[in-house]
């Protein structure tokens, strides 16, 4: 069975090489790049993905949906540029794919680091994502952050973890933090969601809670802490995006 590997990218070029090095057990690996600037695209090719470039976002489920209709394999894994294939997982990705009672896809767990720690509670682990699937039987959710992989069929889960080495700084934190709660406000917006101060509050003190209370994020130490404030900032600024960009639109009409 041929295995597809799709990536997107933006601005990479301190992931990408690592990503890609851990590849060559698949058929082929395609990254779609949206515009990056410090010589991810070029780094890639030089690596032997396959590269495509657009000068739009459309958000990360239409994103990785474009990729997708590019795959030719008979099966697909979708990886994020800071994602990492183990040789464990690799070898057992390949067996899945091989046995005639195969599902139509699979679940990965994926171990997280933040600020260089491997964080093992904090709702973080076990995280399990699906991204292992059968082409043809499962697309990408059309939401612009947060997107799901939507399979048909039976779906299976694999033991050997993804390494997932998301935010190797504070900088890095501060600034997915930015992104992701700018595109959690326009998702609202899409959604009708409405928002105020007092509930941007609330659902940041409740995801504080959640992370370092229900979840645990005590036993992951001061990183711990420290990912469940980030956690609870990047609620806060959600819904206080959502709540000042229908405030200045309400003035303004």
């Amino acid at each position: 069975m041929s295995l597809s590997v799709i990536i997107i990218t933006r601005n990479e070029a301190a992931n990408i090489r690592d990503c890609l090095r851990g590849l060559d057990f698949a058929n082929e690996v395609i990254v779609l790049d949206y515009a990056s600037t410090d010589g991810t695209a070029e780094m890639a090719r030089s690596l032997g993905a396959t590269v495509h470039v657009t000068q739009d976002w459309p958000g990360f489920g239409p994103q990785k949906n474009r990729v997708l209709a590019m795959a030719q394999g008979d099966w697909v894994l979708s990886l994020d540029a800071d994602e990492r294939v183990p040789t464990d997982l690799r070898e057992e990705i390949l067996a899945a794919i091989s046995r005639e009672d195969a599902a139509a896809a699979y679940e990965l767990p994926r171990l997280s680091s933040y600020c260089g720690q491997f964080i093992r509670h904090s709702g973080w682990s076990p995280d399990y994502v699906l991204r292992l699937f059968r082409r043809g039987q499962a697309r990408f959710s059309d939401d612009l952050v947060h997107e799901k992989v939507l399979a048909t069929g039976r779906v299976g889960q694999l033991k050997t973890p993804l390494l997932h080495l998301s935010f190797p700084d504070f900088e890095s934190v501060l600034d997915k933090m930015n992104r992701y709660s700018s595109a959690g406000a326009q998702s609202m917006a899409r959604r009708g969601v409405q928002s105020s101060l007092l509930a941007a509050l609330g659902h940041g003190l409740w995801a504080f809670i959640r992370t370092y209370v229900i979840r645990r994020g005590f036993l992951d130490g001061q990183l711990g802490l420290a990912l469940a404030i980030s956690n609870a900032e990047g609620t806060y600024y959600r819904y206080a995006k959502r709540w000042l960009t229908a405030r200045q639109r309400d003035a303004q009409s």
